[in-house]
């Protein structure tokens, strides 16, 4: 059986996808599975060993390009038996009806009553965004109710010869902390500094650790370079050097491997968080406005840290500090998440 596989659009997603991935290679070991998505996809996509390929989705995120989305499902008839459509609009399901695939499996959501013919309705019965994308990976009939849903666990696969070959790359920014084992901060969010934790925090819990024999990698995109050169020039001027802004320096590939290498990961509620829990990185996660109920770390090693309760709030910048930030990430300590990371790193 060949199976397409429409993408998610960001990075979180695509981790947690991989859930899916493995529960219908134990369903049909001889299934090929590509997964259509941003071309952005294709490193994470290559270290989990259940894809056998991941298609580059030319069209941006909310654009419809009727004419484009036909061409690309003309392109792709006659080679799948099924398509997984993992996106709720209704756009994301028109290349597999285009590509005429005989079995078109995906949740209800935008009118897409005409577009898929499996289409699946009861999805408030499944919570957590892992067991909704999880759940598609069962025939009709078939399908375990949350409690009973087994969940693999998403892995990124790394090698230690490539991990060093990355390492070599950033030689010159590694090499004065070279001697201190990495804690890998990831101080981003994507929607803004109300899923921040404030950078204030983030520099006091790097002055504590560079001063018990740590260093620190700041990781991020391009536009988290300014939060983590904040965080950087907090620290004294013997300390700076043990502090790496890596942010926007990496692509995602060279990301995952330096992650990889870290002792332990502090992050927000990002698209990197879950990648340190799928690389089985000692980990500390910090919400506040968005959830864990809906996405959650997938790891044993993780440890939550939420001082309020309730579902997802909303919000992008917060009138609770001048930066934007969410008084419920200010009330996070340092010392809390120390005493967290304490732990784990004992336990590792």
């Amino acid at each position: 059986m060949n199976i397409l596989i429409i993408g998610p659009s960001w990075v979180g997603d695509m981790v947690m996808s991989h859930s899916l991935y493995q529960t219908l290679k134990q369903g049909y070991p001889d299934a090929n599975i590509d997964v259509l998505a941003p071309e952005w996809c294709k490193p994470l996509l290559a270290r989990m060993p259940e894809v056998r390929q991941g298609l580059s989705m030319p069209i941006g995120h909310g654009s419809l390009a009727l004419s484009e989305r036909y061409g690309i499902g003309k392109s792709l008839r006659h080679r799948y038996d099924m398509a997984i459509v993992l996106p709720n609009s209704l756009k994301s399901a028109l290349i597999p009806l285009f590509a005429r695939i005989p079995l078109r499996r995906g949740w209800k959501g935008e009118s897409r009553y005409l577009l898929l013919n499996d289409l699946r309705t009861n999805k408030r019965d499944y919570p957590m965004m892992v067991q909704r994308y999880t759940a598609l990976g069962y025939e009709r009939g078939h399908i375990p109710d949350a409690q009973n849903l087994p969940i693999p666990k998403p892995y990124l696969n790394t090698q230690a010869a490539q991990i060093a070959q990355t390492k070599q790359l950033f030689a010159a920014q590694l090499a004065a902390a070279e001697q201190r084992p990495a804690i890998g901060f990831c101080p981003g969010a994507e929607f803004g500094p109300a899923k921040r934790w404030p950078h204030y925090h983030y520099a006091e819990l790097a002055r504590r650790l560079i001063d018990i024999g740590y260093s620190i990698r700041l990781f991020g995109s391009a536009k988290d370079q300014a939060c983590g050169e904040q965080i950087r020039q907090a620290l004294s001027d013997a300390q700076q050097p043990y502090c790496l802004n890596l942010a926007g320096q990496t692509t995602l590939n060279q990301a995952v491997d330096l992650i990889a290498d870290c002792h332990a990961v502090v992050s927000n509620d990002s698209g990197l968080m879950h990648i340190a829990a799928a690389l089985d990185r000692p980990l500390v996660a910090l919400y506040g406005p968005t959830s864990p109920q809906y996405t959650p770390p997938l790891s044993d090693k993780a440890e939550i840290i939420r001082l309020i309760e309730g579902d997802l709030i909303k919000i992008r910048t917060s009138s609770d500090s001048k930066e934007g930030y969410h008084q419920s990430l200010i009330d996070i300590n340092p010392e809390k998440v120390l005493d967290k990371l304490s732990i784990l790193l004992t336990e590792a």
